[in-house]
């Protein structure tokens, strides 16, 4: 009788201890875990992170730090750290939250336009995705991959069209950039090429002088008449004479950035100088948007040579078929400004 007492209580001591034990269970797997009032967290994971790097960013985010890491062993993710974003939503359990970052990489929107450089472009990409500038900067610059993409470091800045893109936070330098470049060749139908040829431009020399129209009017609606401008001047083989240009040059060599171009600025040794050499620039002044590319491939037929800014209609500019109707519209323009200043 003491024998059946002994094991009835030592059969109630085990089933306690299992209740207790499949309540802490219950508890680490699916009880609400996030200590945190939004709805939502992000959590960024660098490409190299261990479980104590993950586990020390989502601590501030977690109520019980322990049953996390319980859930975590048992579900082998210590040993399966996937780098990218991540969300945890408020009210997940461990369960939960250990799933979202196995399977939930989410994508971000990656922006960029109006990139002078290289250089300003990989800080402006290395602000957005994991990769650093550096990193970055190089894959732009390598030369294999230049030369076997018919780029150089003057046309290279040209392969990126401006726009907003899909990736993944932990997209690497190279990954990008090879993205870019199967971008840039969809960009480039087959309708493009053909109208690019039409003209007489190669699709680099487009890029070239789309960049000077967008930086001589921010007005989409008149950069096809802007680039008709200059279409004419290469066709009669008139220098383009683009101020934009002698701008970049000055900057490119001496580092400043000129407020105003002066006579003196305008015998700058450059190549990009295109009051002394004619043609397009060796490559873009700056990242062309779609609206200046298709500007350049559709350019307004007219008899324009000339154009200077428009006192009565600020943003836009007056055209001129002759050196005399410019120039009686740049001396109503100087006078304009000496008024004003």
């Amino acid at each position: 009788m003491y024998i059946k007492k002994i094991l009835v209580i030592i059969a109630l001591l085990g089933l306690v201890g299992c209740a207790v034990f499949a309540y802490y269970i219950y508890n680490a797997i699916f009880v609400t875990n996030t200590a945190f009032d939004n709805d939502k967290a992000t959590l960024f994971i660098p490409s190299d992170a261990s479980f104590n790097d993950v586990l020390n960013d989502l601590t501030p985010l977690l109520i019980d730090v322990e049953t996390f890491v319980t859930v975590a062993n048992k579900k082998k993710y210590p040993a399966n750290i996937r780098p990218g974003k991540y969300e945890i939503k408020k009210g997940m359990n461990n369960n939960d939250i250990i799933n979202s970052l196995r399977v939930g990489n989410i994508p971000v929107r990656v922006s960029f336009n109006n990139q002078e450089s290289l250089e300003s472009l990989s800080s402006r990409i290395s602000a957005q995705i994991e990769a650093d500038s550096i990193s970055l900067l190089n894959a732009f610059k390598n030369n294999d991959f230049l030369k076997a993409n018919k780029f150089t470091n003057s046309t290279a800045l040209g392969m990126y069209v401006a726009n907003s893109y899909e990736f993944f936070w932990n997209t690497s330098a190279d990954e990008f950039r090879n993205r870019m470049l199967k971008e840039y060749n969809r960009f480039w139908s087959a309708n493009r090429i053909a109208k690019a040829k039409k003209i007489g431009l190669t699709q680099n020399e487009v890029i070239s002088l789309a960049a000077i129209v967008q930086k001589e009017t921010v007005k989409i609606d008149e950069r096809p008449r802007v680039a008709g401008v200059y279409m004419n001047r290469i066709k009669k083989g008139m220098l383009l004479q683009a101020d934009p240009t002698v701008v970049y040059a000055v900057k490119k060599a001496t580092g400043v950035q000129l407020k105003r171009v002066l006579y003196e600025h305008l015998k700058i040794s450059s190549k990009y100088n295109t009051y002394l050499h004619a043609g397009v620039p060796p490559g873009p002044i700056t990242m062309p948007d779609v609206s200046a590319i298709d500007a350049v491939l559709n350019y307004e037929k007219h008899q324009y040579y000339y154009f200077v800014a428009n006192i009565k209609k600020m943003g836009y500019h007056q055209f001129a078929k002759t050196l005399t109707q410019h120039n009686n519209n740049a001396v109503a323009y100087r006078n304009w400004v000496s008024k004003r200043y």
